[in-house]
């Protein structure tokens, strides 16, 4: 899992393996079906992110689906606006660090590391 500090760099990135797992279609004439996203809050408090593209929609990967058909072909064609992705993105899908590697949505609240860890997700 390779996770990029903005949103573009996710999708540049996914740009790129999906034409890298795509040999012989070129940019010009990809044709994306879907385009998923996930966002990650490290226990530093820094936000990164993933995205995906797919040749067919409903393909599972390791992100949350967020766009399909034309509107995930203008993404890979690099033709969206950022902060409507943003607000688009709902916050409780947001993983979270809980220790170093491991994300969860919610910290396990049994132990006392895990209280500790909702109480500082919860102030920011």
């Amino acid at each position: 899992m390779t996770m990029y500090a903005t949103l573009e760099e996710a999708i540049d990135a996914a740009r790129e393996e999906f034409l890298a797992n795509n040999p012989g279609v070129s940019e010009e004439e990809a044709n994306v079906q879907q385009f998923n996203i996930q966002k990650y809050v490290l226990q530093d408090g820094d936000i990164m992110w993933q995205a995906e593209f797919f040749a067919d929609e409903g393909d599972d990967g390791e992100c949350l689906p967020m766009l399909s058909g034309e509107a995930a072909q203008s993404v890979f064609d690099d033709n969206f606006d950022e902060i409507e992705i943003r607000q688009e993105w709902l916050e409780e899908n947001t993983l979270h660090e809980w220790d170093e590697g491991e994300f969860q949505l919610e910290p396990p609240l049994d132990t006392e590391e895990g209280r500790a860890a909702a109480d500082e997700w919860d102030e920011r």
